[in-house]
């Protein structure tokens, strides 16, 4: 007979994701400051993407891995918890020291190292729903999540504007890191390592023996169907990949094109050469290993998964341009400087914070109120295309705005659909994947919040160079465009029956 998991209570949901409200005060504080503490140490606009590659990169290389490795731990621990107090120590630790850098390099590496640890604490919290929930309390359990997503973040963006208001000093006389920015990260590392733990210490795990009898089975054996397609598979795809990234490469080097596109080339070439490698070990047999399972569950993934994947593509290219040119666009349109070191530039800045703050605020609260409701009324697909919709109009109102303070309307657009982006698809999943391989799954499904942002990173400095190299505003109606095109890719998914 199978055995139903038990009901969990709010204060139990509340524990299983009140980490998530501290990696969020991590990530808050890289998406509102990093380009701001880039140029504070002198770099170019034109540059900012390629610093900002590492971020992606990292979630790209580490979200699988870790999801493969997590469906496949049991410790004292549990299965996902010793992730996330990994992931924890080593970004708390990130956070106290990358506002200390006194050059560029050191800057560039430290966000590397953050975004990894990061990722590390993240993609097992995804996971940690599914395992902890029965299905029809997947959807409030991922709004809490959600929710947590959105205090966390309000709380990173503000703490620069709130210790302003304190009087700690906003500008450096050596022209680095303010003051301001500085303390900010060291609390959010302290407030991160206590959330996180706070999730360890007050929640458990399902033992193997347990998820056995949810006929959620805990297996490290690889599974059957995708070891099989693997292996049947040709090379031509993959080799279509690395001709692809060939080609990427010299056009690059021919057009004498932006250096960091030499990255997008090495990514589709690297592709092409792992495929290969995992076709050649499956059809040998050896199909136990990392590698051969993440191609061959990339490859397996389940048709919503695809769908859901291409409106995940659009979205977070629009977020991750958002978080990389809001600084100077809002810095040069509504405070009338183009100077990093300038008193008002620092006050763009802060209000970018207080702008952020906006926007997960309302994410917070709309994920709790605003999406159930309309999910109930019409349907997760139609909700998530709706709410898209309004991020699109927010974004496009940059171009029209010039006082700072309207901008708090096109805050609330946004904020709509980053609830939306945070919890629908999660929802909308939640029920059609096998529990057993949840981890590696939700690590796969984030590639797709990691490709559109390495292809910002990689491109949008080439594109604004080239088309509007003093004007970054522009970019915000880029990103208003690929917001749309989310909205229009959701109504391919169908709506789940569950």
């Amino acid at each position: 007979m199978i055995a139903e998991k038990p009901r969990k209570s709010f204060w139990q949901l509340f524990n299983l994701s009140f980490g998530f409200f501290g990696i969020q005060i991590g990530f808050a504080l890289q998406n509102a400051n990093m380009s701001r503490i880039f140029q504070s140490l002198g770099e170019s606009l034109d540059n900012l993407p390629a610093l900002w590659v590492a971020a992606p990169l990292t979630g790209l290389l580490v979200q699988p891995i870790v999801g493969h490795y997590s469906d496949r731990t049991w410790t004292r621990l549990g299965r996902r918890r010793p992730y996330f107090l990994a992931g924890a120590v080593l970004a708390a630790l990130s956070l106290v020291i990358m506002p200390m850098a006194q050059s560029l390099l050191l800057a560039a590496m430290m966000l590397w190292i953050l975004d990894a640890s990061l990722n590390i604490s993240m993609e097992p919290f995804r996971a940690f729903v599914g395992d902890s929930l029965r299905k029809d309390q997947h959807t409030l359990g991922y709004a809490v999540q959600t929710a947590f997503i959105g205090a966390g973040a309000v709380a990173g963006s503000l703490f620069p504007y709130l210790l302003t208001g304190l009087g700690v000093a906003n500008t450096d006389a050596a022209g680095g890191v303010p003051d301001t920015v500085r303390y900010s990260f060291w609390f959010g590392g302290a407030a991160l390592f206590v959330a996180v733990l706070w999730t360890i210490v007050t929640t458990s795990e399902y033992s193997p023996d347990e998820m056995q009898a949810f006929a959620e089975a805990y297996t490290d054996e690889p599974q059957a169907p995708p070891m099989r397609a693997l292996a049947a598979r040709g090379p031509s795809t993959a080799l279509a990949w690395l001709v692809a990234g060939v080609v990427v490469i010299a056009l690059v080097w021919r057009l004498e094109l932006e250096k960091e596109v030499y990255l997008l080339g090495g990514l589709f070439a690297a592709y092409g050469l792992i495929s290969l490698a995992a076709i050649h070990l499956a059809r040998a047999g050896r199909d136990n290993n990392l590698l051969s399972h993440i191609v061959g569950d990339f490859s397996g993934m389940p048709p919503i998964m695809k769908r859901l994947s291409l409106v995940q593509f659009f979205s977070w290219s629009a977020l991750f341009i958002m978080w990389i040119y809001t600084t100077p666009v809002v810095a040069q349109a509504m405070f009338a400087t183009t100077d990093a070191g300038s008193a008002a530039f620092n006050d763009a800045g802060n209000w970018v914070g207080v702008l952020f703050a906006v926007y997960n605020g309302v994410a917070a609260v709309a994920a709790l109120t605003l999406l159930p409701w309309l999910a109930a009324r019409m349907g997760k697909v139609r909700t998530h295309a709706l709410c898209l919709l309004c991020g699109a109009a927010g974004f496009g109102s940059f171009l029209v705005i010039r006082d700072p303070q309207w901008l708090i309307a096109s805050e609330i657009g946004i904020g709509i659909a980053w609830a939306s982006i945070l919890a629908m698809p999660y929802a909308i999943l939640a029920s059609s994947l096998p529990q057993a391989k949840l981890g590696i799954f939700m690590g796969l499904f984030n590639v797709f919040v990691v490709l559109p942002q390495l292809l910002v990173a990689t491109v949008m400095g080439s594109l604004l160079k080239a088309f509007f190299p003093t004007e970054p505003i522009w970019t915000m109606a880029f990103a208003a465009a690929v917001l749309a095109l989310a909205a229009l890719a959701t109504l391919r998914v169908p709506e789940p029956t569950s």
